[in-house]
């Protein structure tokens, strides 16, 4: 029979691996010296961008990330660390750690990977100055609706003018008669 702490460490390498194969991005998070309440509030932030994140033994985490192929992300889990499982948009969680970053000083981001590109620190504070998903497509339907903006524009003002002439032409010949 197992001991108890081995079935949990079994347990959490199962989870990690079940939530790197279902997750659209991982983020590695230093949390030392971040107080209780402080860790539930950033909790709170990432549910709400159904973001989580897990708390393991660096011993752990470093087994699940090697048995699922991602040795690079290994150097950046040091201390005590979580891990921020993203089933959604990476860009909106990034942009909540890059706040909270900004209101803690203790948070560390370590790095991460979003589908098959390994992210350093950098990489993820340059995520989050991304603009969202809905922006971005409202940016790309106005580009796709510009040209035939303008072209109405332009057909409505040569539909004018031709108007606007005809006008002035029967004006000439209504001043003549």
């Amino acid at each position: 029979m197992k001991k108890i702490g081995l079935l949990f460490k079994e347990a959490s390498e199962n989870r990690i691996r079940n939530n790197l194969k279902n997750a659209n991005a991982v983020f590695v998070v230093g949390y030392s010296g971040l107080s209780s309440p402080d860790l539930t509030a950033l909790r709170q932030s990432l549910k709400s961008q159904r973001a989580n994140l897990f708390v393991v033994k660096n011993s752990v985490a470093r087994r699940a990330f090697i048995s699922s192929g991602l040795e690079s992300i290994v150097k950046g889990i040091d201390g005590p660390c979580g891990l921020v499982f993203v089933n959604d948009e990476p860009v909106e969680a990034s942009k909540v750690l890059c706040n909270f970053l900004k209101d803690h000083e203790r948070l560390r981001l370590s790095g991460g990977f979003v589908k098959e590109r390994i992210l350093d620190k950098k990489d993820i504070e340059e995520l989050a100055r991304l603009p969202g998903k809905d922006i971005l497509r409202a940016q790309a339907v106005m580009l796709l609706k510009s040209p035939i903006t303008s072209l109405v524009f332009v057909l409505n003002n040569t539909i004018k003018k031709f108007v606007i002439c005809l006008d002035q032409i029967r004006q000439k010949k209504e001043t003549k008669s």
